[in-house]
């Protein structure tokens, strides 16, 4: 009910190591720098820019940085790079203006990094993943294949493990998600008010997870409304949807609706269950 498997589809992940050898989906939280890291040793690194805003538009190609010499097609659903004529297949693009601030970063293929997004490692970024405009990466993130982080979006220490989306406004602190799509505005908060570690309390059982900064547990198939919000250690299990405005806390099974009027009373449930705490 609370592993790893019970949230994310991990048949042949190329993140699950991650997950091995935890009883409990939030238990992967402390390990993921340590993943990263040897993550990245272990993959040959595309670019090495550390500390500089990127000057002039580059293409990353088979391994290469190439500066000039190649076009960029806007005119399909995703922008694609030729060089004397041909279609660079699984090139990568990083916009003038964005700012890779380390060396510790990997960037896959047909990655695209717009103007104006930031990004600190150490942080893996995934086939075929969107990082947009004024997007920022604090690091010791680990980001999937086909994923956005968008606009305004923030992520530090977190996982997208794939196919997830946070494509405005949003706030992933201390999380991990699979294939989800979080809307407009959703904050995953990250950090009790109260000095303490985030306690679970699940049909009566409590879980002391030691993590003072936990943020969510967001399973395949999850959809979050605008403006949204989940309470530090909520964990929403596949194919939940979070309601526009509504706020989240605590773990919910899969294929829960979560809207603002049942909101109140969950909340007043877990209040009596757990304290102020």
């Amino acid at each position: 009910m609370l592993s790893a498997g019970d949230f994310f589809k991990l048949d042949n992940h190329p993140f699950k190591g991650l997950f091995e050898g935890t009883d409990y989906v939030w238990e992967a939280l402390p390990r993921l720098k340590a993943f990263i890291k040897e993550y990245l040793e272990s993959n040959v690194k595309d670019i090495r820019n550390g500390g500089t805003m990127i000057a002039k538009t580059m293409v990353l190609y088979e391994g290469k940085a190439i500066e000039s010499g190649f076009v960029i097609d806007t005119s399909g659903k995703k922008a694609i790079v030729k060089k004397d004529g041909s279609v660079l297949e699984g090139a990568s693009i990083i916009y003038e203006g964005s700012f890779l601030m380390d060396d510790l970063i990997q960037i896959g293929r047909n990655v695209i990094i717009e103007p104006g997004a930031l990004i600190k490692g150490p942080a893996v970024i995934g086939d075929g993943t969107e990082v947009r405009q004024g997007a920022y990466i604090r690091g010791d993130v680990l980001i999937g294949k086909d994923c956005v982080v968008g606009h305004t979006t923030e992520m530090k220490a977190a996982a997208m493990l794939g196919g997830s989306k946070a494509g405005h406004f949003a706030y992933i602190g201390d999380s991990v998600m699979g294939a989800v799509n979080l809307g407009a505005g959703t904050k995953l908060a990250n950090l009790k008010m109260i000095d303490s570690p985030v306690v679970l309390n699940i049909n009566g059982q409590v879980y002391e997870t030691g993590l003072r900064k936990f943020g969510a547990i967001l399973g395949d198939g999850v959809e979050t409304g605008c403006n949204s919000v989940t309470a530090p250690g909520t964990l929403l299990g596949k194919n939940t949807l979070l309601y526009p405005n509504a706020a989240a806390r605590g773990f919910y099974p899969g294929g829960k609706i979560i809207k603002v009027r049942q909101n109140q009373e969950v909340m007043d449930k877990l209040e009596d269950e757990q304290g102020s705490g």
